[in-house]
């Protein structure tokens, strides 16, 4: 170790020779870069500027991480009105940098504990949606109380569950789509509670709707009344004609809810009585509107099945080809006003010698003038009831 002499003042009359020869003793002495004027060094914790403007972490700030999630990722059956909690591994100084959703689902994060952070929608997830959250790393993420940041982004993914066939039978009925009305108890609690059932009443909303459509009406459970609505919604949405219930069609049911757009057509159905003279009769918001329209169901071998069945297909003009109970073979290019309703059977046009008796290859016949008027009230959904003649 090197060993330096104490300088002391001489004499005033020498004191500026001595000056000089103490600043080159410390010039000698002190390290190169040990000081720099016009600065100090920061002590642990403290956060020093970085190159580029950035700031960087010292030894001191605790590296920040994502402990657990509410969901976890991966998980299924979510409910609609899930709260989304993230908890860190030490305290974070808010949340008002967290990353949204996709699909996008409104809310804000809140701080909810020291090290816990909740996301609280002001709207539901959507049923059988999958969703992905993407927490942010650096500036842009959860930031500690000691200035720490996410060294990664952290991605969690879930799929919620789908919502009861009770809550999707009270929206139908709120926007017109089925026979029933639903009042519910009281307005809901939360917004977030938009796809989960409510206390309240069905009723009929026409006092004469015919048994043999009432029969058919189960609440609570999955019936021909409830498929025939979301085939109807569907078609006016645009949306795949197949009666199930997946994300497009919850996001646009929630969508109509909540904006207040309900169908504005008339409810209409078809009862066709195999009972000779065969006849249909279409009812319009529960009261016949077209009245013992003369008909021609299937032959004999070529049957018109019995039950109640959607419209799925709704043309003006259809080829219909196939082969006849009697083995022989028949190919119609231009069969007017066609609603099929079950398989290759339809409501249609078709020019016979007469009508009300079984002549068809399993079809519904009528003259083409009743099928004109048939067809505009028969869309896609329209229940079409088949009885056969009594025992």
């Amino acid at each position: 170790m090197a060993e330096y002499q104490i300088l002391r003042p001489p004499p005033r009359r020498h004191r500026a020779a001595w000056l000089v020869s103490a600043l080159v003793v410390l010039a000698v002495a002190i390290p190169a870069g040990a000081f720099v004027a016009g600065r100090h060094s920061k002590g642990p914790g403290h956060t020093a500027q970085a190159p580029g403007g950035g700031t960087t972490t010292t030894t001191g700030a605790k590296a920040l991480a994502i402990v657990s999630t509410v969901p976890a990722t991966g998980a299924t059956n979510v409910p609609s009105d899930q709260v989304v909690t993230v908890v860190l591994s030490s305290p974070v100084v808010g949340a008002s940098v967290m990353a949204t959703f996709t699909p996008p689902v409104a809310g804000s994060w809140t701080k909810v504990g020291p090290a816990s952070l909740s996301f609280r929608a002001t709207a539901p997830f959507t049923p059988t949606s999958t969703e992905t959250l993407v927490i942010p790393a650096g500036a842009s993420g959860p930031r500690g109380a000691g200035g720490a940041v996410l060294a990664a982004p952290t991605t969690i993914t879930f799929t919620v569950a789908q919502a009861s066939t009770e809550r999707l039978q009270q929206l139908l009925a709120q926007l017109n789509y089925l026979p029933v009305s639903f009042t519910p108890a009281g307005p809901l609690t939360s917004p977030i509670e938009s796809a989960t059932a409510q206390a309240g009443n069905f009723a009929w909303r026409w006092p004469d709707t015919p048994s043999s459509l009432t029969s058919l009406w189960t609440e609570g459970s999955e019936n021909v009344i409830t498929k025939g609505a979301v085939m109807q919604f569907e078609s006016q949405h645009g949306l795949t004609v197949d009666g199930l219930v997946g994300t497009r069609t919850w996001s646009a049911l929630l969508s109509d809810t909540s904006t207040g757009k309900v169908d504005a057509d008339p409810y209409t159905y078809v009862y066709v009585s195999k009972q000779l003279p065969e006849a249909l009769t279409l009812f319009e918001n529960g009261a016949p509107q077209l009245v013992n329209v003369p008909v021609n169901t299937g032959a004999p071998g070529a049957d018109t099945a019995d039950g109640t069945f959607p419209v799925f297909e709704h043309v003006t003009s259809s080829r219909m080809k196939g082969t006849n109970p009697d083995g022989s073979t028949y190919d119609d290019p231009n069969v007017p006003w066609a609603s099929y309703f079950n398989g290759g059977d339809a409501l249609h046009g078709f020019v016979r010698a007469s009508y009300g008796s079984p002549q068809s290859n399993g079809c519904v016949e009528m003259a083409i003038q009743d099928a004109a008027k048939v067809w505009p009230l028969t869309p896609i959904g329209t229940l079409v009831t088949v009885v056969g003649p009594p025992s």
